[in-house]
């Protein structure tokens, strides 16, 4: 495969080799923070969480393919990211595990091997523990901030939550959906618009953390909707996920270029990528928020012809504009969620819109 493809599921396919050629990092055994490996800085932080979403994006690849070979890389990421850890998948973070056991639950559906399953209720019993009546109740974000509750913390649980109840039908994780979708709802969505909040007492003083506005919060939160109406058939949670998603396309879109933003490296390098992963599933899954399809084929057509470097496929956070250096797997996993998104879209529609 080359340069001048002319469907959305070979750029993908193409843009998935060339993450794994990239970042894998043989002495460790997952995926390097930083391509080339050598812009790592000494100390540096590590980000179980995107590990996860490495598992995540490479499920997208075998869903779209077929291919046993992501099967094959996401048994030993898994494997050796067990190890990095210490020999657990239990974190500090609560948001951290939750990510890891959605990337699972999703291997275990296409596998039915036991081994996912049971690691993926290991991580729900624990992250169960991070419920308490700080601010009302709600998930804490990490086990030794407890008083501090976010919606990275509590929409990825309801995701979750709701899922494990589809998948196996135990009432408490529908109880357990239920009452954290409530608590995100309630304290960190503007009742009016259905923007979402990032925290709230992050600082100790009760404050909500209105100025963070992050792509991300809106993702999840619209993927707790979508869920919940699987799980419940209640539409009230379906015109939740389509006012945010209409207030996010409000608020992130730029009105002349189109352009999703440029939210920077590290940990938000990958938040439009989870915001594109859970519209798409809105959309596909319920015939809602039509009108972000056009949203996402220019972000696609934009980033393929103007933001990606054909030889090394690097991308960079702002996705109308070439990588100038070093990059994150965090900014590179948000591309490949954007382009598998549209091989998934353009497939559900029948079609091709890519001009080449």
């Amino acid at each position: 495969m080359g340069i001048g493809m002319s469907c959305w599921d070979e750029r993908a396919a193409w843009l998935q080799e060339r993450l794994y050629a990239n970042y894998h990092d043989a002495s460790t055994g997952i995926l390097a923070q930083w391509y080339p490996l050598e812009a790592a800085q000494p100390g540096e932080n590590f980000y179980y969480w995107w590990q996860a979403h490495v598992i995540d994006v490479w499920m997208d690849g075998y869903e779209r393919s077929q291919e046993a070979k992501y099967l094959e890389w996401i048994r030993a990421l898994a494997e050796h990211l067990y190890r990095v850890n210490g020999y657990t998948f239990l974190h500090n973070y609560y948001d951290d595990m939750e990510w890891l056991a959605l990337a699972l639950l999703r291997v275990y559906d296409a596998t039915g091997e036991d081994t996912y399953r049971a690691q993926v209720l290991e991580l729900w019993a624990d992250i169960r523990t991070a419920w308490n009546e700080h601010q009302g109740g709600g998930m804490a974000w990490k086990k030794d901030q407890l008083d501090y509750k976010n919606t990275p913390a509590n929409a990825p649980a309801a995701i979750l939550a709701a899922r494990l109840h589809q998948r196996f039908g135990d009432p408490e994780d529908l109880a357990w959906a239920r009452r954290i979708y409530a608590w995100n709802r309630q304290h960190l969505v503007d009742p009016q618009t259905g923007f979402v909040w990032d925290g709230i007492n992050r600082l100790g003083d009760g404050v909500i953390d209105k100025d963070w506005t992050f792509t991300y919060c809106q993702g999840v939160m619209i993927g707790a909707g979508v869920e919940m109406h699987a799980c419940t058939g209640e539409v009230a949670y379906l015109a939740d996920a389509r006012q945010t998603a209409a207030t996010a396309r409000q608020r992130y879109v730029h009105p002349q270029s189109g352009m999703l933003p440029d939210e920077g490296i590290d940990d938000t390098g990958l938040f439009k990528g989870i915001m594109i992963r859970y519209l798409t599933e809105l959309m596909l899954r319920t015939g809602e928020a039509e009108e972000w399809q056009e949203v996402l084929l220019h972000n696609g057509e934009q980033l393929w012809s103007a933001g990606l470097d054909h030889e090394s496929g690097l991308t960079g956070p702002a996705w109308e504009q070439r990588p100038s250096g070093p990059v994150q797997l965090s900014v590179q996993l948000s591309s490949v969620m954007l382009i598998e998104a549209l091989a998934r879209i353009t497939t559900h529609h029948g079609s091709d819109t890519s001009n080449g």
